[in-house]
């Protein structure tokens, strides 16, 4: 279970996130959604501990992020906006390393790894040092890597971002398999098709203030129309002079 307590983050006088209050129940898969720059990848890097709020506070699985960081990142995994690897390792290397800061028996992290390295066809490349890999292998270097200790919470900040259609039809797999095994899956997405397709409930930030928190069916009620959550979203986030323009193209 993920929980935001009157989350704020400021860059000296710029608010990134402003008095964020929600939570995710276990078992369930939480779209954040927002325009860019809105706060998605502050909040979610608040929540992970790798940010210290200006106040606020983050429990996962009632565990305060804040107080008890390396309790809290020992049951969480984490898939960047942008791939991050170690380019003089091989991914074998690299997938031994995060397995041995968890303190996962080497036996067992082997077997994990070598049935993610089979799902994401990656066997064949293994052992070549990542320096070599496309956008597309780091990203699912990144995912293995966050699974590879079977996180009861998952955050993901973009995660099919530069996959194929493949990959990204897999990863959505693996996401709705964690959840039906009680995980929590926190997804920041631009695709509002894979948020209305996947997600239990969504949040919707705009300007480091959360405008929305709720199921897409209680964000039809909210806005009392029956549109896509993507037409919920631009009718939600849409800026007065956005709303002017759109009137008059329709007009």
């Amino acid at each position: 279970m993920i929980e935001a307590v009157n989350l704020t983050k400021d860059f000296g006088k710029f608010r990134a996130v402003d008095n964020v209050s929600f939570h995710v129940n276990s078992g369930e898969l939480f779209a954040f959604l927002g325009p860019n720059g809105a706060g998605k990848t502050t909040t979610i890097k608040m929540l992970s501990g790798l940010l210290i709020p200006t106040s606020g506070e983050a429990y996962l699985s009632g565990i305060s992020v804040n107080d008890n960081p390396v309790e809290a990142k020992k049951i969480l995994g984490f898939v960047p906006d942008e791939p991050s690897v170690y380019d003089k390792l091989t991914l074998r290397e690299f997938l031994n390393f995060v397995a041995d800061i968890y303190q996962i028996d080497r036996k067992k992290a082997k077997e994990t790894a070598d049935e993610y390295l089979e799902i994401f066809e990656l066997e064949d490349r293994q052992d070549d040092l990542m320096q070599g890999y496309s956008h597309g292998m780091r990203q699912k270097a990144n995912i293995i890597a966050a699974l590879i200790h079977d996180p009861q919470v998952l955050f993901l900040d973009e995660p099919t971002v530069g996959l194929d259609p493949r990959s990204a039809r897999l990863i959505k797999d693996i996401l709705k398999d964690m959840t039906k095994e009680g995980k929590t899956v926190f997804m920041s997405t631009h695709i509002l098709e894979i948020a209305e397709e996947m997600a239990d409930k969504v949040g919707i930030i705009q300007k480091g203030q959360l405008k929305f928190v709720g199921t897409v069916e209680e964000l039809r009620e909210a806005q009392g129309t029956e549109g896509s959550l993507e037409e919920l979203f631009l009718q939600l986030t849409a800026s007065e002079e956005d709303k002017e323009l759109i009137s008059h193209l329709k007009g």
